[in-house]
């Protein structure tokens, strides 16, 4: 049985771990460090709804090859934003991610192709199998953190590589199909009818999938940071004994945050699939998974914004595949230039490049009020209202 030594090796870890580590940090255990910043979202709808119609107009008039670049992007987004939860909202170190979309991206042909399940019912079905599986997966970080959490989940995505994508009968190295998705008879993915201005394939339908996902998924993230869970988590993020101290359940909260991004990292696993037709051990392997977690704490892996970065630097997306198209400068030379910008943001700008973003807007918003609470008003000088006397400060104070 293919990777029956690295599934074991896991449970090992996972075991041992759990029986070693503690519900909570002890006393001195962690050294307190600066976290990147989770701001508030403001408004979430107009911006949206404004990327949404922009983002639907490329898909209509780019040409093909930059059509399929924006939808590697966007699936690219939906993966980052799944770090967002888990690592941005209550950092913990996941490196399964990438694991747990390819696990549904095959649990998506073998619940389509083997056994007919249509769609969006064998989509659906393939998340939520990869989502029990990251659950599972995420016990772990119930009594550990850090870097010992980062090893845990690094050998479960080997794991998962191994036993999974390379095992035959699940997976292969050959790869397996993916039909196209139908609803009401109506084809839905790259090979639909409908075709751009260029009138080639890929098919705006599916981009239009794909950006009504990423979307939605979007939007809940951000309003996730508002809600009670959110804060919650935030909590737990920020300090684990001061969180309990103040009633939070930190094992739910952990749970719950594993869960959710195990979801979203499965929805993108089942995208992937119905993207390329087929799905390959070789697009969701650990190196590909580390190299992911870098864009998202380049683009900022805080906020949904730095995911919508860091799904257009990632790779085969919209701008590694402009600079090879305009420039002539090749994926390869792309991800040296973002293993230099993710060393230099991580000394000069922890929050990333949409932290940096919101820094600047907030700065420039404080100053506009500033200026406008020290400007005098015209409409009122100064010398019609007269000091108050010694008898008016008397009564005023009373």
């Amino acid at each position: 049985m293919p990777g029956l030594q690295q599934l074991l090796v896991f449970a090992l870890m996972v075991v041992a771990l759990y029986v070693r580590g503690a519900g909570l940090p002890r006393r001195g255990e962690a050294v307190e460090q600066r976290l990147p910043a989770v701001p508030l979202p403001e408004r979430l709808l107009r911006p949206a709804l404004l990327a949404a119609v922009v983002a639907a107009v490329a898909l209509v008039v780019l040409p093909f090859d930059f059509r399929q670049a924006l939808t590697n992007s966007m699936i690219g987004m939906v993966i980052v934003l799944s770090y967002v939860v888990i690592t941005g909202y209550v950092g913990q170190i996941s490196v399964m991610q990438l694991a747990l979309s390819g696990t549904a991206g095959f649990a998506l042909s073998h619940l389509a192709v083997q056994w007919h399940v249509p769609f969006p019912f064998d989509a659906l079905g393939a998340t939520v199998l990869a989502t029990l599986l990251g659950v599972a997966a995420g016990v772990s970080a119930l009594r550990v953190r850090g870097v010992s959490l980062a090893v845990v989940t690094l050998a479960a995505a080997l794991a998962m590589e191994q036993a999974l994508f390379g095992n035959t009968s699940f997976g292969g190295t050959a790869g397996v199909s993916v039909p196209p998705p139908r609803l009401f008879g109506v084809n839905l993915g790259p090979g639909a009818d409908f075709r751009g201005l260029d009138g080639n394939e890929p098919s705006p339908m599916f981009g239009f999938l794909v950006l009504a996902v990423t979307v939605c998924l979007g939007l809940y993230v951000a309003h996730l940071r508002r809600t009670g869970l959110g804060r919650r988590m935030l909590a737990v993020r920020s300090n684990e004994r001061a969180a309990a101290a103040s009633g939070v359940d930190v094992r739910a909260v952990k749970i719950a945050a594993f869960a959710i991004s195990s979801f979203i990292a499965s929805v993108a696993g089942t995208l992937y699939g119905y993207n390329f037709g087929s799905v390959s051990a070789a697009r969701f392997t650990a190196l590909a998974a580390l190299s992911l977690i870098g864009f998202a704490y380049i683009g900022g892996i805080t906020m949904v914004s730095g995911a919508v970065i860091a799904g257009l630097m990632s790779t085969e997306a919209l701008l590694p595949h402009a600079l090879d198209t305009w420039f002539g400068i090749k994926g390869t030379w792309a991800l040296l230039f973002g293993g230099v910008s993710l060393i230099v943001t991580l000394i000069a700008n922890p929050d990333g490049i949409a932290g940096a973003d919101h820094r600047r807007r907030t700065a420039k918003r404080a100053a506009r009020a500033a200026a406008r609470v020290s400007a005098p008003d015209d409409r009122h000088p100064v010398a019609e209202h007269p000091a108050p006397t010694a008898l008016d400060t008397s009564e005023v104070a009373s």
